[in-house]
């Protein structure tokens, strides 16, 4: 899979194209994937993903923006998993978001992306000031010469009402520590990647370890958690427990992390990429009287996190 930050200035190739923030890639968004590599390959076009950086709801309002469900490197993973062939990542911008709707399907997607074919959902909203709209793609179409199809929803059919699957609603599962849920409509055990750095070594002294990594947007969960981590250059699959939050015993008011302490592993792992599957919620993050509290309470988690181990083995 090709993968370019921005888009070039013009395209001699034609394309088939989805547009969409796609965070999670969850079961809707999995069927739209594979709907457009479907629908390219019956058209002996590439299959191609216009994404953007940062999200939209990043950029107008960073502090009511929704959590995130993956990183960009976690996103482009799963793309290449559904077969895509290429992505654009564009950066989303003020100049951007000021781009009327039809200057933005003529210049960007035509132009310079080649579009032969674009597939979107029927709720699709683009342009400044979202005033693009499904309607509007098909009276552009004819002029513009490209075809344009909706997207059905999938939907969950195993809640009540069978409501749309949405990022929203796996953040809603995963805030309320609804593991199963979130992996119903992922389609996958919700998982964390990144790459473990150093930090101030108070689980080494705690007589518990962890690997940490540093969360540069607010997460969708917090808690404590049994987890299962894959060490990503040898392929190898530990298991663990992990919290994601901010400290409050040892540092109030810190930016959120990762920690994992690895069970039975005592290998070299700072600079090295975990990704971390979530399998099971077992507590709130809490703040104690002091570290002896502190302690005790993690070596209450490893022991619970090992039994729930034990018994889904």
């Amino acid at each position: 899979m090709v993968v370019t930050h921005g888009i070039p200035p013009q395209s001699a190739a034609r394309r088939a194209i989805t547009v969409g923030n796609f965070d999670g890639v969850h079961l809707g968004h999995r069927a739209m994937l594979g709907r457009l590599v479907a629908g390219a390959r019956a058209r002996g076009l590439s299959a191609c993903v216009l994404t953007f950086e940062p999200h939209p709801r990043e950029f107008f309002a960073p502090s009511e923006a929704p959590a995130r469900l993956t990183r960009l490197r976690e996103k482009l993973e799963l793309f290449a998993e559904a077969g895509v062939e290429r992505v654009h990542v564009l950066r989303f911008d003020a100049r951007l978001a000021a781009l009327e709707a039809e200057r933005f399907v003529a210049e960007l997607l035509v132009a310079r992306l080649g579009l032969a074919w674009l597939l979107v959902g029927r709720d699709f909203r683009f342009g400044a000031r979202r005033a693009g709209d499904f309607a509007r793609l098909e009276a552009l179409a004819p002029t513009l010469g490209f075809e344009v199809e909706a997207m059905a929803d999938v939907c969950d059919e195993d809640a009540p009402g069978s409501p749309r699957v949405s990022s929203s609603a796996v953040r809603a599962a995963l805030a309320a520590g609804d593991l199963a849920r979130a992996a119903r409509l992922l389609g996958r055990p919700y998982a964390m990647s990144g790459r473990v750095a150093h930090g101030e070594k108070l689980g080494r002294a705690l007589g518990f370890p962890t690997a940490n990594i540093v969360l540069r947007r607010r997460p969708p969960l917090a808690g404590i958690y049994a987890v299962e981590v894959e060490l990503e250059e040898t392929r190898q699959r530990l298991r663990g427990v992990a919290s994601v939050g901010r400290r409050p015993t040892v540092a109030e008011g810190a930016p959120p992390l990762l920690e994992v302490h690895l069970f039975d592993f005592a290998g070299a792992i700072y600079g090295r990429h975990l990704r971390v599957t979530f399998r099971a919620k077992l507590r709130e993050e809490e703040k104690f009287s002091g570290l002896a509290a502190l302690r005790a309470a993690i070596a209450q988690d490893a022991a619970r996190a090992r039994e729930w181990f034990a018994r889904h083995a």
